[in-house]
C-alpha cells in the first residue's frame, strides 16, 4: 500500500512540474513573439493556405492549439479576422501542436554515444535549466531572461515527464493495468477518454504528453494509443467551444469550424482504417510503442486530415454556418475582445491599433472643423459630432481594456506601450472635443453672418495650418512611435502658443480703433482657446511618445530642460522653434524681415 501511496505522489507531483513546465515555456515563448503574432495570422492569411501554415507556425511557436484558437475566435469576434482567414489557422493549429510531442518524445532516445546521451532529457534539462537559471538571475536583458525562462519551463517540463515515467514503472507488473489498456483499444471507449481527458486539462499537448509517460509501463500498444489520440484532438475543442459564451455569431462559427474539423476528421478515419482493419486487420496495432510512437501517430493523424479536409474547407464552413445561422439581430463586432487578454502581448497590440484608430479620428474631426469655420454644412457638423462621440467610445473601452492589461505579465516594452496608451487617451480624446467646439464657433459665425477682416481671416488661416500641421505630426510620431517626428511638435506648439498671443494683441488693436465687433471678439476667443489648446494636447501625447522610447524625465520636466537648454536635445529644438515661426509669421512680420 506504501508503494501505491508513494508512487501516486511521484505521479501527480510529475504531473504538475510537467503542466507547469508546458505553462511557463508557453507564456514565455508568447512574451518573446510579443503583438507580432496577431499581425501576421490577421494580416497574413489572406488565403485557406497560407492560414493554415501561418496557424501551424504560431502554435509551434506558442507551444498550445487551445491558445492559438481561442486567439482566433477573439480576432474574429473583433471584426480583425474573418471566418474564411479563420479556417486555415485552425487547421494550421493541428499540425503545429504536434512539435510538443516530438520535443518529449527525446525520452525515447537510445545508445552510448556522447550525442544521444547530451539529448537525453536526463542530461538535456539540467543543462538547459543551468544556462536558463543563469540567464534569468544573471542578466538585465530582458530578452535573455525571456530566454531563460523558456528554457527553466523546458527543465521543469522534461523533469516532469521523467517523474511521471518513473513513478508508472511499477504499473508494468499490475494485471489490472494490463487489463485497463487492453479495454482502451476499444475505439469508441479510447476516444472517449481521451477526450475527457484533454477536455478537463484543456490542452492536447499535456494529455498526449501523459500518454506518452503511459509508455514507460511497457504494456501501451499502437491500438491503445491511436483511438486515445483521436479523442484528444476532439476534446481540445473543448477550450474554444468555452471562449464563445458572449460571442457574436462569426465567433460562435469560428468555433464551430475547429469542432467539425476534428469530428469530421476523427470520423472518416475511423470508419476508414478500422473497416479496413475487419478486412485485413491492421497486425501493428497489436505492437508496444514509445513515445516516439505516440509522436508519430499524432502528427500522422493530423497531417493527413488536414490533407483530406483543407481542399473542403468550404464545407466545413457551410456547417458553421447551419449550426450558427444569421438572424434578425445586427452582427455586433467586439471592439476589444476580452479573449485576447489570454495572450497578454496580443491583447497590447490590439488597444494599440484601436488607440492609433482613435487618434486619426480625432485628427479626423479637427480637419473638417477647422473647414465648417470658413464655410459652414449641417451635414459636416453632424459627422464631426459623430466622430467625437466614437473617440469617447474608444476612450471608454480602452481605459477599462489597459486598467485589466496592467495587472497582467508584461514585457518591458509591453508595459511602456500600455502607460504611453494610459497616458495619451485623454489628450487624444480632448482633441476631439475642442474639435467640436471650433466647429460649433463655425456655425455661430455662419449663424449671425460674421464677416471677418480680409486681414483677420489671413491670420487665423495661418493659424489654422500650424494646428493643423502640428496635429498631423503628433498623430504620425504617435501611430509610428517615431522619436523624431515627437521632437518637431513641442517647437510647434510653442509656434501656436506665440501666433494665439499675437493674433489677440492685433485683435484689441483692431477693436481699438473700431476695425472689429465684440460679437468677433467672443468668436476669435472660442476658436483661439480651442487651437491652442489642442496644441497643448498634442505636446502631451508627443512628450508620452518620447518618454516611451527614452524611459526619461516625467512630462513636466522633461519639457522644462528642454526649454531651459538642459538636454541635448535643446539645440535642435531652438533651431526648429525659430524656423517654424518663421514659417508661419504674419504677413507684417514678413515685410518687416
Amino acid at each position: 500500500m506504501a508503494t501505491y501511496v508513494l508512487n501516486l505522489i511521484g505521479l501527480l507531483g510529475g504531473l504538475a512540474l510537467f503542466l507547469f513546465g508546458m505553462d511557463v515555456m508557453g507564456d514565455s515563448l508568447e512574451r518573446q513573439a510579443g503583438g507580432k503574432l496577431q499581425t501576421i495570422l490577421a494580416k497574413m492569411s489572406s488565403t485557406v493556405l497560407k492560414g493554415f501554415l501561418l496557424g501551424a507556425a504560431v502554435t509551434a511557436v506558442i507551444q498550445s492549439s487551445s491558445a492559438t484558437t481561442v486567439m482566433v475566435v477573439g480576432f474574429v469576434n473583433s471584426g480583425i479576422m474573418t471566418l474564411k482567414q479563420a479556417v486555415g489557422v485552425i487547421m494550421g493549429s493541428n499540425v503545429g501542436t504536434t512539435v510538443t510531442s516530438w520535443i518529449l518524445s527525446l525520452t525515447a532516445l537510445e545508445g552510448d554515444g556522447l550525442l544521444v546521451q547530451m539529448f537525453k532529457p536526463s542530461t538535456l534539462a539540467p543543462l538547459l535549466g543551468t544556462v536558463g537559471i543563469v540567464l534569468y538571475m544573471f542578466t538585465k536583458s530582458e530578452k535573455k531572461k525571456g530566454i531563460g525562462s523558456i528554457l527553466l519551463g523546458f527543465m521543469a517540463l522534461m523533469t516532469g515527464m521523467q517523474l511521471m515515467s518513473d513513478s508508472m514503472q511499477f504499473l508494468k507488473t499490475e494485471e489490472w493495468f494490463a487489463q485497463l489498456m487492453i479495454s482502451f483499444s476499444n475505439p469508441l471507449l479510447g476516444i472517449l477518454v481521451g477526450a475527457v481527458l484533454t477536455a478537463v486539462i484543456q490542452s492536447s499537448s499535456a494529455s498526449v504528453g501523459i500518454l506518452q509517460s503511459l509508455c514507460s509501463t511497457g504494456v501501451v500498444t499502437n491500438g491503445v494509443a491511436l483511438p486515445i489520440i483521436l479523442g484528444q484532438n476532439i476534446g481540445t475543442c473543448v477550450t474554444a467551444l468555452i471562449s464563445t459564451v458572449g460571442a457574436n455569431r462569426s465567433a460562435r462559427r469560428t468555433a464551430m469550424v475547429h469542432l467539425y474539423f476534428n469530428l469530421v476528421g476523427v470520423g472518416l478515419f475511423v470508419i476508414l482504417f478500422y473497416g479496413i482493419g475487419l478486412i485485413i486487420p491492421w497486425e501493428f496495432l497489436e505492437e508496444t510503442t514509445n513515445e516516439m510512437g505516440i509522436a508519430l501517430i499524432h502528427t500522422g493523424f493530423n497531417v493527413l486530415t488536414t490533407a483530406v479536409l483543407l481542399p473542403l474547407h468550404n464545407v466545413l464552413e457551410k456547417l458553421a454556418l447551419l449550426t450558427v445561422p444569421e438572424d434578425k439581430e445586427p452582427e455586433k463586432v467586439e471592439l476589444l475582445d476580452e479573449r485576447l487578454l489570454a495572450t497578454p502581448a496580443v491583447a497590447v497590440q490590439r488597444a494599440r491599433e484601436i488607440s492609433c484608430t482613435m487618434a486619426e479620428t480625432s485628427a479626423k474631426a479637427f480637419e473638417l472643423a477647422v473647414g465648417l469655420t470658413e464655410k459652414y454644412d449641417p451635414k459636416v457638423m453632424k459627422e464631426v459630432v459623430h466622430l467625437e462621440n466614437e473617440t469617447d467610445r474608444y476612450e471608454d473601452a480602452l481605459g477599462t481594456y489597459l486598467v485589466k492589461l496592467s495587472g497582467m505579465n508584461l514585457s518591458s516594452e509591453d508595459n511602456r506601450t500600455l502607460n504611453t496608451m494610459l497616458y495619451a487617451l485623454s489628450d487624444l480624446e480632448r482633441i476631439a472635443d475642442y474639435a467640436v467646439a471650433i466647429a460649433k464657433a463655425g456655425g455661430e459665425i455662419a449663424e449671425k453672418k460674421i464677416i471677418f477682416s480680409a486681414q483677420a481671416q489671413e491670420e487665423l488661416a495661418i493659424l489654422k495650418d500650424a494646428a493643423s500641421a502640428v496635429l498631423d505630426c503628433t498623430v504620425s510620431a504617435y501611430v509610428t512611435q517615431d522619436h523624431e517626428q515627437a521632437m518637431r511638435v513641442e517647437p510647434q506648439q510653442q509656434v501656436i502658443e506665440s501666433l494665439v498671443r499675437e493674433v489677440k494683441s492685433r485683435h484689441v488693436r483692431r477693436l481699438r480703433e473700431g476695425l472689429c465687433t465684440v460679437e468677433y471678439g467672443f468668436v476669435l476667443e472660442d476658436i483661439l482657446t480651442a487651437l491652442r489648446r489642442t496644441a497643448g494636447h498634442c505636446s502631451n501625447v508627443a512628450v508620452e511618445v518620447l518618454q516611451m522610447s527614452e524611459g526619461k524625465l516625467e512630462a513636466h520636466e522633461y519639457l522644462g530642460a528642454l526649454k531651459a537648454g538642459e538636454l541635448s536635445e535643446s539645440a535642435k529644438f531652438a533651431e526648429r522653434f525659430a524656423r517654424y515661426k518663421a514659417q508661419y509669421a504674419f504677413p507684417e512680420e514678413k515685410a518687416d524681415e
